[in-house]
């Protein structure tokens, strides 16, 4: 290593993204305490600035001046803003939120953008890649929204200009609406569709369809959560892709579930079968690894509900999804096909808000509207006969 007093020193270290890499160090005052400390900043890929020459001119391209510690704004690369939100943002996040957010920063904005300094992005191009992505429109768009938090924290940290040049994705458009349109599945669908599974399998439909549980938050039960006596089922954790988060998103989403006698005596009739019993064993384990994790939602899909969903005459297009949320859907329907209190429904699929039970999760089937249309005509015609 080069001491360098005036004007720092250079080191490369190996990236797990870009392997040798120029790292820039320079000494500064730290302000709250007057105490002289090291600080750093990632140049790039030694590929990129073969010789330590070409390091020390990206150092000056940029306006690093070690003398009050600062960087040039906006001469700084999205993979630094990525450090900077990392170090003051992402701790702010709920545990779930935090999964999914280093998932888009790791397999997405990273890869494309890590290496392009911040405002030397444009908008434009922004949205062209964003449309190349084979993904759904909201996955596009929660992508497009870390983007911009990412900059909007470094405006804060003063890395960017604190005006609307200094964060292009703010002019970027993305449409939220999903294409996806739920398979709604009738009651005696979901029993046919029971019939045709064994347990454990067969037991977890009948959960899902009658509770709304979320597959991961279905799969985080243990047999201890199951409360018989006070008819509740308490949700402490998720199982999410390949891992247990011990912290629900929200409040309303930690909310005990109820647990009727029909589900109960369906949970009691698996726990005589199940191989693995014990308050701190999962309701639904994988047998593969003998108890220690749940099952993959991923595989029962494709594996056990899908083809079950085909063979008792539910109609799926090539390719189409069904799985689990499908039940989901088909509870809210179900309740407010047959009139139950929207705050109700609400409160058992354990929404924040009651606009996302009415508007993504309640399809009105055509009976129930021939049933309202019929209401109204019949109240309008019997009027007349009156007058």
């Amino acid at each position: 290593m080069e001491q360098q007093h005036q004007r720092g020193w250079l080191t490369k270290h190996v990236s797990k993204r870009n392997g040798w890499t120029w790292v820039y160090h320079f000494y500064k005052d730290k302000p709250e305490t007057g105490k002289r400390v090291e600080n750093t900043v990632t140049l790039g890929p030694v590929s990129r600035f073969p010789r330590k020459t070409d390091a020390w001119d990206e150092v000056e391209r940029r306006h690093i001046t070690p003398n009050d510690g600062q960087i040039g704004i906006g001469r700084v690369t999205f993979a630094e803003l990525v450090e900077n939100y990392r170090k003051k943002g992402f701790n702010k996040l709920g545990i779930t939120t935090q999964s999914v957010t280093a998932h888009i920063l790791e397999n997405y904005l990273l890869p494309r953008w890590g290496d392009s300094f911040a405002l030397e992005i444009n908008p434009d191009d922004i949205e062209d890649w964003l449309g190349a992505l084979a993904l759904a429109n909201p996955t596009r768009e929660k992508i497009r929204r870390v983007m911009n938090v990412v900059y909007r924290r470094g405006q804060k940290s003063r890395l960017l200009p604190m005006t609307g040049e200094g964060n292009p994705v703010a002019f970027v458009t993305q449409s939220s609406k999903s294409n996806y349109k739920a398979v709604i599945v009738s009651p005696e669908q979901a029993f046919r569709i029971m019939m045709e599974l064994e347990d454990p399998y067969r037991t977890l439909v009948f959960l899902v369809a009658v509770t709304g549980l979320r597959i991961s938050e279905a799969l985080g039960l243990k047999w201890g959560d199951l409360d018989y006596k006070r008819q509740m089922i308490h949700l402490r954790r998720v199982w999410v892709g390949t891992e247990i988060v011990e912290q629900l998103k929200t409040d309303g989403s930690a909310a005990p579930v109820p647990l009727g006698d029909l589900l109960a005596d369906a949970l009691r009739g698996w726990n005589q079968n199940s191989p693995y019993t014990k308050s701190d064993d999962w309701v639904f384990p994988s047998f593969k690894l003998k108890g220690k994790m749940p099952l993959s939602a991923s595989i029962m899909a494709a594996d056990k509900i899908r083809p079950a969903a085909l063979k008792v005459g539910i109609r799926l297009e090539p390719g189409q999804r069904f799985g689990f949320h499908n039940f989901r859907h088909s509870l809210a329907t179900f309740l407010v096909s047959r009139g139950k209190d929207v705050k109700t429904i609400q409160g058992l699929l354990r929404h924040a808000k009651v606009t996302t039970t009415l508007d993504l999760y309640s399809q009105s089937i055509d009976a129930a509207k021939l049933e309202a249309q019929e209401d109204i005509a019949l109240a309008i015609t019997s009027t007349a006969e009156v007058d």
